[in-house]
């Protein structure tokens, strides 16, 4: 994303660099020289709209699959979570009953 926004910035600047040498250099009058500008800078314009249009479609694009992805996961983790916790309490379960037959056999001596 770095390169886009770089990208962008240096759009801004060749448009703003391209309308001061425009009205430097200008062999026009005025009134002609103004429509140019205000012709390159709507062109411009529309590109940077483009391009930011583009962009956005982008980030979407990877927050939707990255969004996707942690999904899948944490629904992945949820179900070794609930895997492991029945293994841990059938476990305990069986740790229990051992305890109590222990228990048991020691009273009964």
């Amino acid at each position: 994303m770095a390169g886009k926004s770089g990208t962008v910035a240096a759009v801004l600047a060749g448009a703003a660099i391209g309308a001061a040498l425009g009205i430097l250099f200008a062999p026009d009058e005025g009134s002609k020289t103004r429509k140019k500008i205000k012709d390159g800078v709507d062109a411009k314009k529309d590109e940077l709209k483009d391009k930011l249009s583009e962009l956005t479609e982008t980030v979407k694009s990877r927050f939707g699959i990255a969004k996707h992805d942690l999904e899948s996961s944490i629904d992945h983790l949820v179900s070794n979570v609930e895997g492991k916790a029945d293994d841990v309490i059938s476990m305990l379960e069986k740790k229990l009953e051992e305890l109590k037959k222990n228990a048991a056999s020691a009273k009964a001596k």
